[in-house]
């Protein structure tokens, strides 16, 4: 049986020997009457054809570094708020942007900001609800066109579910209530069937996903194989896939991480001509503080970008 020896530069011109192939031998194999003494193994080489040969039949469909395809930079929208914008340049269309937070550090104004850019742009939105929190009078308020909206409810019981209840037996009707729509894992499984559905379908400039009011730990089982497949399905497409949660879950898959925060909020005391009670103040604003955690727009700078912008109440002007 014969060898072959092909050498690569990682490993420092060492040879790897490769059997069933056909080699010259530069020195025959020594017995004990040509010389006397330990024998050495032979060398081994190959010739120029052979390397010709390899490199055409197992390297002919790698493509070099210097010829692969640039990847064009992403359109930038806006989301609303023009100091958001100056941060980030905006939410990138094709890509898969994560807004994450506690409560009450500003993720549903950025939500509903960036709602109503998009449908003051004419185009059509989708927000997937997962804690059936959204209030349709703040939409409105919001400057949001309602008729260019689709607001999905996770917490809401379909009609096969509902006739589930009424024709069902007490034994089928106790373990459906033990995944109600009130279930968190129930509202995250509904959520996932949803989005696959608007990813499909197509015709959405933007489709946020709002999972603030699940608990962390649920929404942490959701795959990074399902993010990855929510990327790709947005990909090369204008829709703006939006996240709003807690924690970032996605990992690599999103290409815009942006971290919220709040600082004190703005009070303003009653005026009454009595001394009014400690608890009679009414909120006026929110400082809201916003941090790129990660942007694959750009090379991230050697500090963490961040800005400051209020929300201020109705009442507050």
């Amino acid at each position: 049986m014969s060898s072959a020896v092909f050498s690569t530069s990682a490993a420092q011109s060492r040879p790897f020997v490769f059997d069933g192939e056909e080699v010259i031998e530069v020195c025959p194999k020594a017995s004990g009457e040509e010389f006397f003494g330990e024998a050495r193994p032979p060398q081994r080489v190959v010739s120029e054809s052979f390397l010709g040969a390899f490199k055409d039949s197992r390297l002919a469909g790698v493509t070099p570094a210097s010829r692969l395809a640039v990847r064009l930079t992403p359109e930038m929208v806006s989301s609303g708020i023009a100091a958001l914008d100056a941060l980030t340049g905006g939410l990138p269309r094709g890509c898969l942007t994560e807004i994450c937070g506690p409560a009450s550090s500003g993720r549903t104004t950025l939500l509903l900001s960036a709602l109503a850019a998009a449908t003051g742009r004419g185009e059509c939105c989708a927000v997937v609800d997962a804690g059936d929190a959204l209030d349709p009078q703040c939409v409105a308020d919001a400057g949001i066109e309602l008729d260019r909206l689709l607001w999905v409810r996770c917490g809401e019981d379909t009609p096969q579910n509902n006739s589930m209840r009424k024709t069902g037996s007490d034994t089928e009707n106790k373990n459906f209530f033990k995944s109600d729509s009130h279930d968190p894992e129930h509202r995250l499984e509904q959520l996932l069937r949803v989005t696959d559905l608007l990813l499909e379908s197509g015709g959405f400039g933007l489709i946020a996903l709002d999972l603030g009011d699940l608990p962390p730990q649920t929404t942490r089982r959701i795959p990074l194989t399902t993010w990855f497949r929510f990327r790709r399905a947005v990909e090369h497409t204008p829709t703006v896939l939006l996240a709003v949660e807690r924690q970032s879950i996605a990992g690599s898959c999103s290409s815009l991480l942006i971290k919220l925060g709040s600082q004190a909020p703005g009070i303003r005391q009653l005026m009454t001509t009595q001394p009014a009670p400690t608890h009679a103040q009414l909120l006026t604003e929110l400082k809201i503080t916003a941090e790129i955690v990660r942007s694959r727009m750009e090379r991230k700078p050697a500090r963490s970008a961040e800005v400051i912008f209020s929300s201020k109440t109705a009442w507050a002007g």
